[in-house]
């Protein structure tokens, strides 16, 4: 009897969606990638300054050239749900990362469902989704913080089993 219950706390979820376009220049274009982002996720984007000078890309220090916003709860599931159609329910097997995490991108973001508009153009995107059970946050807490136990952590397995059942999604060994 007891081995037929599910252990709430055993249950994975999207604990976060992280929506990057990474424009590489600052001016216009950043700013209607900002749009984009803004229409896609209804909230304010946050921008991204380059590390160091690349001349060869024409990138200087402290340049804004990404935008980028999180997206939790069932909007994150909506959007995440959106992309996952644009790639057809295919990821291939090296999108997931060994803490239990994936990501992917897309090429053009009017695939998404947003109407297009010849004053902003078309933006490719990348998704980064971080899975994680309930208890996660006595890692992050202020006071009383501790580690996540080992058992207790999704593995990279455990995220490809979940996003198969979840998704009825189709993993592949090759990149497309």
């Amino acid at each position: 009897m007891a081995s037929e219950k599910k252990n709430p706390m055993r249950e994975i979820s999207i604990k976060k969606l992280c929506l990057n376009i990474c424009v590489g220049e600052s001016g216009d274009r950043l700013t209607r990638a900002a749009k984009v982002l803004e229409q896609l996720s209804g909230q304010e984007p946050c921008f991204s300054k380059a590390r160091f000078t690349v001349r060869s890309f024409g990138i200087r220090r402290n340049e804004k050239i990404s935008c980028w916003c999180t997206v939790r709860g069932a909007k994150a599931e909506e959007i995440l749900e959106r992309g996952l159609k644009v790639k057809e329910y295919e990821l291939w097997k090296g999108c997931f990362s060994d803490e239990g995490n994936f990501g992917f991108g897309i090429d053009e973001h009017i695939d998404l469902g947003i109407k297009y508009d010849p004053n902003i153009g078309i933006y490719g995107m990348d998704f980064f989704v971080v899975l994680g059970r309930p208890g996660y946050r006595v890692r992050y807490r202020r006071r009383a913080k501790t580690r996540v136990g080992t058992n207790h952590k999704v593995t990279k397995e455990e995220a490809q089993k979940w996003f198969q059942s979840k998704f009825d999604g189709i993993l592949t060994n090759k990149k497309q």
